[in-house]
């Protein structure tokens, strides 16, 4: 679990770091933006993976963040394959990555709070600005670049923030179990 946890902290912190990027430096060159983005997709989709693996006995609705991280890993690679077309439709690309991270962030948050994790609301806001961000995006296809790469990059910085958000999470989780597990321990010990 704890290559897990590190996948998801280097997804999460590389989501925030490419969001900030997309907002800094908006006239940089789509084909450098669009590598770069597809490597930081790749990456995300395949820590979002491992961690729906690893995580599917804790919780459910692992199918749903499974395709999420599927298509990470396809959208990653289609950047990486096809610069010179994703240089022209990149805004349109993640508007819909957005949306759809979003929503599938949106979903899990449920899954936080039923095992008891009291922050599962601020994960279910960040799903939903996601949405709200990629659906402003694919609106305004005509939007300066400058505008539209910045909502894309609070979109992104929103999904990122997520990630590291679900970290603490899981570590509170994976704590109320520790500490279950000590009372069963002590509970043996005192039977024998």
């Amino acid at each position: 679990m704890k290559s897990t946890k590190i996948w998801l902290a280097i997804a999460g912190i590389l989501l925030v770091v490419l969001g900030v990027l997309c907002i800094a430096q908006p006239t940089a060159t789509l084909f450098t933006t669009a590598w770069l983005i597809g490597i930081f997709t790749l990456v995300a989709g395949i820590a979002q993976l491992v961690f729906t693996f690893k995580t599917q006995a804790f919780l459910p609705n692992s199918g749903t963040r499974a395709l999420t991280a599927i298509l990470e890993i396809i959208i990653g690679i289609i950047f990486l394959a096809n610069n010179f077309f994703v240089a022209f439709s990149l805004p349109v690309i993640f508007a819909v990555w957005v949306i759809i991270e979003g929503i599938s962030i949106a979903v899990e948050s449920f899954d936080y709070k039923r095992v008891g994790f009291s922050g599962w609301w601020v994960i279910l806001l960040l799903g939903i600005c996601g949405v709200v961000l990629g659906v402003l995006g694919l609106k305004n296809p005509d939007v300066s670049a400058t505008t539209l790469s910045t909502l894309i990059g609070l979109g992104i910085i929103a999904m990122g923030a997520s990630y590291l958000y679900a970290l603490f999470a899981i570590n509170k989780f994976e704590n109320k179990v520790d500490n279950i597990r000590k009372i069963f321990t002590v509970d043996d010990q005192k039977q024998q």
